[in-house]
């Protein structure tokens, strides 16, 4: 160990990094190919052989050629996947069937209106309250 200094540690680190991170962006131009709508097949089959055969040029002249896009692409890609989720949860926490309508979360706010009211007492508010969650 004595005859690898600290600074030939370092730059190792630093060429690990490197190269790691040029997996990731790969990996990330890859499936932007395949992601993207817009690209003939050809045009797909022709930068994916570019990437292939000179990968480091091919990713580089890729970002600068259509990073602005590949951002876009992200955005619009995570915004449906938004859209996608919030659809689920109201579906989720909608409606239920035979309950007259309301959700879980209507009933049990009438239960505590109704408390606060002193239509109903602790007990009564308990056993309604263990009716709707069961």
């Amino acid at each position: 160990m004595d005859d690898y200094p600290l600074l030939n540690l370092f730059l190792t680190m630093l060429y690990l990094f490197l190269w790691v991170m040029w997996f990731f962006l790969l990996f990330k131009v890859v499936t932007d190919l395949f992601r993207d709508h817009s690209l003939s097949g050809w045009a797909k089959a022709g930068w994916l052989i570019f990437v292939i055969l000179l990968p480091y040029l091919g990713v580089l002249v890729y970002l600068v050629a259509r990073g602005r896009s590949m951002h876009e692409r992200d955005e619009k890609a995570a915004r449906e996947s938004e859209a996608a989720f919030r659809s689920y949860v109201r579906r989720a926490a909608g409606p239920r069937e035979g309950a007259g309508g309301g959700s879980h979360v209507d009933d049990l706010a009438k239960l505590a209106e109704l408390k606060e009211k002193g239509a109903l007492n602790d007990e009564e508010y308990e056993r309604a309250k263990a009716k709707i969650l069961a």
